[in-house]
């Protein structure tokens, strides 16, 4: 299951269907309907009650009883995300997407049928710092799906045919994306913030890597990096935790890994003492697809909370200021935002829009006008608490159902938070204040030494784009970002 970083918004998605015109008619004057609302009292959420142990084997599981709908989530989660690749961009994605291609005991067509027979719902992923399975299903079928379960996560075989289906087809993948910039900026963007460091490295791969990885390279990926010391099982749902607990130990407290984790090279993060333009060339493109940003804060950074608030001001929502400026008063795109993706240990902070070829240097310029004055004019009460209710608002429904509740305890392992932040998120919120707001923007928006990412016709945009900062030059057809 794909994921982006940079959110870019695209045309295509505005013209699919009569229906998505009109939702984004209905989402924009809900959207500035709720901004110019009084202000309501937005209630506290609280992580409900749920049990955490650790197996003899070092597997960490979470059980949280839901009992609202007769469904059970599980995630599991491994430290086998793209950091670990090893020169091997895209290995921890391959190996991910062969999980449920066949275990010790069931084969791929056994485990889709059985699954689809008892209505379950399931993926795997790769990220760039971990990997995972997510299911769902009725309760009832609970005793027919943990073997399947187990075996996915101790027992997949990575059989040679369906190995090489799927490698052929992420070839394919890799080369249809590159026609749409819109899918590939964000590889361009990280690997042009971080460089070597496994930050960088492309979650899909790159056709070079991908052609090289076997079956075998997949086989002592999964071997050496899915094991039960540093990672997590996760369930939720309709179930009574004493029997669940007891069926957890029954099927995976004698996981052991086969092989040693291979140490993980952690090079520093590159800092940049100048501004730099990557220019991608795409001779046939009409518009332009740009990021520009810095390195951001990694997710347990004491001012998460303020960040996100302000962020929501300057391009999180759609009555930000980045898309007033950008859309609605100047109409030079379809959308405009900002994001900070927070890793363990560090993060991005980009700005991302896309317009016609002709008003490329426009669009950053006036970008670059809405940041600079996040700096100069700070932000008044009426807007923080704006922003504010719209977080508050938007938080609930992040983990009412127990899929949100199953992803976002997977989440708690990952990064290492406890559920003080979902029951302290409403109170922190409130709590920043136009000084601390002031404070947060001089601290991690980022206005200077910028990296600036642009995917269009460079023959046409290379003089505008020149002046942002050093240019370094590459085609889209090139291999890699």
């Amino acid at each position: 299951m794909k994921k982006s970083g940079i959110r870019t918004l695209s045309l295509r998605i505005f013209i699919m269907a009569h229906w998505g015109i009109w939702m984004v008619v209905v989402c924009f004057f809900l959207s500035v309907g709720m901004a110019n609302a009084a202000p309501r009292e937005n209630p506290s959420f609280t992580l409900p009650a749920y049990e955490k142990i650790t197996l003899k084997n070092g597997l960490t599981v979470y059980l949280m009883e839901h009992h609202g709908v007769p469904l059970i989530y599980v995630s599991a989660v491994f430290p086998a995300g793209a950091m670990r690749d090893g020169g091997k961009s895209g290995l921890a994605y391959l190996t991910a997407e062969n999980l449920f291609f066949g275990t010790h005991n069931y084969s791929k067509q056994q485990i889709e049928d059985r699954l689809e027979f008892l209505g379950v719902k399931y993926y795997a992923y790769a990220d760039i710092e971990s990997a995972g399975i997510s299911m769902s299903f009725i309760n009832a079928h609970q005793d027919d799906v943990f073997p399947i379960v187990k075996e996915v996560i101790q027992a997949a075989v990575f059989d040679p045919g369906e190995f090489e289906k799927r490698k052929k087809r992420l070839l394919m993948e890799l080369v249809q994306e590159k026609e749409q910039p819109s899918l590939v900026l964000d590889a361009y963007f990280k690997k042009f913030i971080f460089g070597k460091h496994g930050y960088g490295n492309p979650i899909y791969g790159d056709l070079s890597s991908v052609k090289k990885i076997r079956r075998a390279d997949a086989k002592a990926f999964y071997e050496s990096n899915y094991r039960p010391e540093e990672s997590a099982l996760v369930i939720v749902g309709d179930f009574q935790t004493a029997r669940m607990k007891k069926k957890v130990q029954e099927h995976f407290e004698s996981w052991h890994a086969k092989k040693k984790p291979q140490p993980l090279e952690r090079l520093p993060i590159p800092v940049y003492d100048k501004s730099r333009v990557l220019l991608v060339n795409k001779s046939d493109a009409k518009e332009t697809q740009f990021a520009f940003g810095a390195l951001g804060i990694p997710r347990n950074h004491p001012d998460y909370v303020a960040v996100q608030v302000v962020n929501t001001i300057l391009g999180g929502r759609f009555t930000s200021w980045l898309n007033d400026a950008l859309r609605i008063n100047a109409g030079l795109t379809y959308g405009a935002e900002s994001s900070f993706n927070t890793y363990k240990d560090s993060g991005t902070f980009a700005i991302s829009s896309f317009t016609g070829t002709d008003t490329t240097a426009k669009a950053i310029d006036l970008a670059l006008d809405v940041l600079r004055r996040l700096h100069t004019d700070g932000v008044d009460q009426e807007t923080l608490t704006s922003a504010g209710n719209y977080l508050i608002g938007q938080f609930p429904p992040l983990y009412e159902t127990p899929g949100g509740l199953a992803k976002l305890l997977s989440t708690m392992f990952v990064y290492g938070f406890d559920e003080s932040f979902v029951n302290n998120f409403k109170k922190n919120v409130e709590n920043v204040t136009v000084e601390e707001a002031r404070k947060t923007i001089a601290k991690h928006f980022p206005k200077d030494n910028l990296q600036f990412v642009l995917i269009g016709k460079a023959a046409a945009i290379r003089d505008q784009v020149r002046k942002y900062g050093e240019l370094i030059e590459k085609d889209i057809k090139s291999d890699g970002f």
